[in-house]
């Protein structure tokens, strides 16, 4: 395929130029040259091109693990579905009794959930969003525990290595006959479902060019929202959660052949030292993209020497907070991280506990999801990154708000105006990924980035039980829902645009960054 491939890319620089691959091969590479010197692009990446078939190729590998990453979060949905119930052991008790001992379900929607399996009701029923909450925090520490891994031994074999585990514990499960066994389970689902996540996000963006990863940064998000889809057809089908639980894990096995399909990093293996290892990759990387191949080791060399004349100053966590502008940015950043967390895993939890066809609520719900995230693509580039996050979390908040206004028996509006919640967070999310990564300067992004991060996890902690408070009064979940990313909303009015703009590199540059701008060319103005 790579062999007898051509894309054909054309130059986003208006000047009208079409950069196909096979002039690379020719020697007609000036348009090319004069956009790679425009990205200030370094030799690893003008090795591999910025967009060609090797990195499609990668992509179409590589995006398919976040169905897993999409089934194993929102699975409690249906794992631990409500189901009705009476009281067994006496009828004439009421089903929350002290001297209640048993209890009937209603099997005509789910034949078995972790709540019938273990009797989840009255005063254990928290113990189900206590499940997620556990899990959710399994996804943190996987973030964590895979980032420094793959920072250590590689993007490629952590990734593996969480996805024999996503498989293993996954399927276990499965068969778990004890409900604290399945809490500590799927806590080992989750730490490696944090880390294909974190590992294969750095993978992809690592060897997108630059003038691609806005795109790709949205795209990577996709197979998500259509395992979201997905999940309401896994339950529709396999209606006891064990089936259910085995069928979302099952799919894991396919993934084992990333040993054998995905390449390590070639900026991984070139920045620890790894040359040859780099190069080989590039080659063929160069290769399957139609590019030349006759000066990768040398440029490489040549690199290699220039960037070791120089030191790099590293910064902290402190750094983030220890100036002012630095420290107001890195507090309306995080906070809105916090509200993508709470708001999007709380809202989606929130619809599948709406009444009505949950299986429906669901899909509906995770369908409108898809366009919003491809919606993000034209807002980013139209509106900028500021105006988009505004946009976004003020839809959901003014949403969500309008279902504290609707009465609970009236299910096909308040699943509405939920869905159009969804819409608003699966924009957001997407964005703040990217608005942090442009915010923070280069000696604390990774640093900057991880710990907002963290603070979303945070909120997809809490986010079980904001849901769950339903049961106290109706209102109360959407209010919490609604008043939040307003509040994100209001916080994004004091950050900067940084779409058109230079990276921060420094402390110094993310501290002024924001007082005064100075717009550079994007991709549409250079010539």
């Amino acid at each position: 395929m790579c062999g007898e491939s051509n894309i054909e890319m054309r130059s986003q620089s208006g000047d009208g130029v079409t950069i196909t691959a096979a002039a690379a091969v020719t020697g007609t590479t000036t348009a090319a040259k004069k956009s790679d010197a425009k990205w200030n692009l370094d030799p690893v990446q003008r090795a591999m091109g910025q967009l060609g078939w090797w990195h499609i190729m990668v992509c179409a590998v590589v995006f398919p693990l976040k169905f897993p990453v999409a089934w194993h979060q929102m699975g409690i949905i249906f794992l631990g579905a409500a189901m009705n119930y009476t009281c067994s052991s006496n009828t004439t008790l009421d089903k929350c009794s002290k001297s209640c001992t048993s209890w009937d379900y209603d099997t005509s929607v789910f034949s078995s959930t972790i709540i019938s399996e273990w009797n989840l009701v009255c005063e254990k029923s928290n113990l189900v969003n206590l499940s997620q909450t556990i899990f959710m925090f399994g996804i943190l520490i996987g973030g964590v525990v895979f980032g420094t891994l793959a920072d250590k031994f590689g993007r490629r074999p952590p990734l593996v290595f969480a996805v024999m585990i996503q498989l293993v514990a996954g399927l276990a499960t499965a068969y778990i006959p004890w409900f604290w066994g399945f809490v500590v389970l799927r806590f080992i689902i989750a730490v490696a479902t944090g880390g294909t996540m974190v590992t294969s996000f750095v993978l992809i963006m690592e060897i997108i060019g630059p003038k691609w990863r806005e795109l790709f940064s949205v795209l990577y998000q996709i197979p998500f929202n259509l395992g979201h889809l997905t999940l309401a057809a896994f339950a529709y089908f396999l209606r006891d959660w064990r089936h259910f639980q085995f069928g979302i894990s099952i799919y894991s096995v396919l993934l084992l052949s990333y040993y054998w399909l995905v390449p390590e990093s070639p900026r991984y293996l070139f920045i620890s030292g790894d040359t040859a290892g780099a190069v080989k990759v590039l080659d063929k990387a160069a290769k399957c993209n139609k590019l030349p191949r006759d000066t990768i080791q040398s440029d490489l060399e040549q690199f290699a020497k220039v960037k070791n004349t120089g030191s790099v100053s590293k910064g902290n966590l402190i750094d983030l907070f220890r100036t002012p502008n630095m420290r107001a940015k890195s507090l309306c950043m995080c906070f809105n991280w916090f509200v993508c967390g709470l708001a999007f895993f709380g809202v989606a939890q929130y619809v599948g506990q709406s009444g009505g066809n949950i299986f429906i609520n669901v899909a509906v719900g995770a369908a409108l999801e898809l366009p919003g995230t491809v919606l993000c693509i034209y807002m980013m580039k139209i509106y900028g990154r500021r105006k988009t996050l505004i946009i976004s979390n003020t839809l959901t908040g003014l949403a969500m708000l309008a279902i504290a206004f609707v009465p609970e028996s009236i299910t096909w509006l308040n699943v509405g105006f939920a869905s159009i919640g969804l819409v608003g967070m699966s924009i957001s999310f997407p964005t703040v990924y990217l608005y942090a990564g442009e915010l923070f300067p280069t000696v604390v992004r990774n640093v900057g980035i991880g710990t907002a991060s963290m603070i979303a996890r945070i909120g997809s902690m809490i986010a079980p039980f904001v849901a769950g408070m339903g049961v106290v009064a109706h209102w109360l979940p959407p209010i919490v829902f609604g008043v939040i990313p307003l509040i994100g909303a209001f916080f994004v009015f004091f950050l900067p645009e940084t779409q058109g703009f230079p990276l921060p590199e420094t402390i110094e540059d993310g501290e002024n960054f924001g007082k005064r701008q100075k717009k550079v060319d994007t991709v549409e103005d250079a010539k």
